[in-house]
């Protein structure tokens, strides 16, 4: 007595991933640049300002860390498109980069 046997699969097929390998691979290099506690800190301080703008010298006492630190943490951002920067005198001004943060804002929903 032979008995078929049909397959039911469990779930449905999954649809196309939203993101491209070439794509996760740029976001999951920002998220590891946001893995910084001090870095989501910056950001947060620089985008809760009214023009989402804001002078490097004003960001260390806040955070509690050195000018240095500071500095560094901000480079990082700068070099992974979160930040843009402008000098103005001796001054160097950060401002968010909207794009970069809505294509986080993205993924994630």
């Amino acid at each position: 007595m032979k008995t078929s046997k049909f397959v039911i699969p469990c779930c449905p097929p999954l649809l196309e991933g939203k993101l491209t390998p070439s794509e996760a691979t740029q976001l999951a290099a920002i998220f590891r640049v946001l893995g910084e506690p001090a870095r989501l800190q910056l950001l947060s301080l620089i985008a809760a300002q009214p023009n989402q703008e804001v002078c490097a010298c004003e960001l260390v006492a806040p955070l509690g860390l050195s000018q240095p630190t500071v500095s560094h943490h901000l480079k990082v951002m700068y070099e992974a498109g979160l930040l843009q920067k402008e000098r103005r005198g001796t001054w160097i001004y950060y401002r968010i980069v909207q794009e970069r943060l809505s294509a986080l804002r993205d993924v994630l929903s």
